[in-house]
């Protein structure tokens, strides 16, 4: 039986590691799961969930563990993650790893990629990031329609400049303590994410392709 490919992606906001774990997903006929995609649909939809979200994501803060943790287990429980999935958004602090860790027990390697980008580059990143009104799917450069449903494109209400320098600010005191969480295990990789699309997922590709070939045996879980 052909081994799942079980890959997270790491990054701080604006590291393209959505797009890239999208794209990826794509190519290899594996699901994207994203915890902000869930979220956003759930606040979009106005469940109490999206509710008690969407007043936490615009002061640019991070959603309690317990929801996350919660959301995450339910999802690759599902049938369609059994093969392999790509992981985005999800863990952003070191709970939520050990947690993770819990749930891949007994499955194949997960493969963690870290996408670094420097932070001047990405506040450029989000203060020109774009969203649909209508699906809250992230709009690309130049654009002013979704490409997904055809909603207008508007700015994240939570990548306005103040809070594009709180979510890093969030991120270099509770996220990236994941990548050190990560760094020493043999299926860890980091790529350069301060390059052309197309050159990234090349690294992307070879990174994964690198840490998969040298753990064939390695089983989910902290080393």
């Amino acid at each position: 039986m052909a081994m799942a490919l079980n890959l997270l992606m790491l990054g701080p906001p604006g590291a393209g590691k959505g797009t890239q774990a999208e794209r990826f997903a794509r190519t290899r006929g594996i699901p994207k799961i994203s915890t902000g995609d869930i979220l956003r649909e759930a606040v979009h939809a106005g469940t109490d969930l999206g509710n008690r979200a969407k007043a936490v994501m615009d002061r640019g803060e991070l959603v309690s563990d317990d929801i996350m943790i919660g959301i995450v287990e339910e999802r690759l429980g599902r049938d369609d993650a059994r093969s392999g999935f790509v992981l985005d958004g999800f863990p952003r602090t070191v709970p939520q790893a050990v947690a993770l860790d819990r749930i891949m027990a007994g499955r194949d390697p997960l493969i963690v990629v870290d996408i670094s980008v420097p932070e001047r580059e990405l506040v450029r990143r989000l203060a020109s990031r774009m969203i649909c009104a209508d699906c809250g799917a992230n709009g690309a450069p130049g654009e002013i329609l979704c490409c997904r449903c055809g909603g207008q494109l508007v700015q994240r209400t939570d990548d306005n400049d103040a809070v594009v320098l709180e979510r890093l600010r969030i991120y270099n005191t509770s996220t990236r303590p994941i990548v050190d969480f990560y760094r020493t295990r043999s299926t860890f990789r980091a790529i350069n994410g301060a390059q052309p699309p197309d050159t990234v997922a090349a690294a992307l590709a070879a990174a994964i392709e690198a840490a998969g070939n040298g753990n064939g045996r390695m089983r989910g879980g902290r080393r």
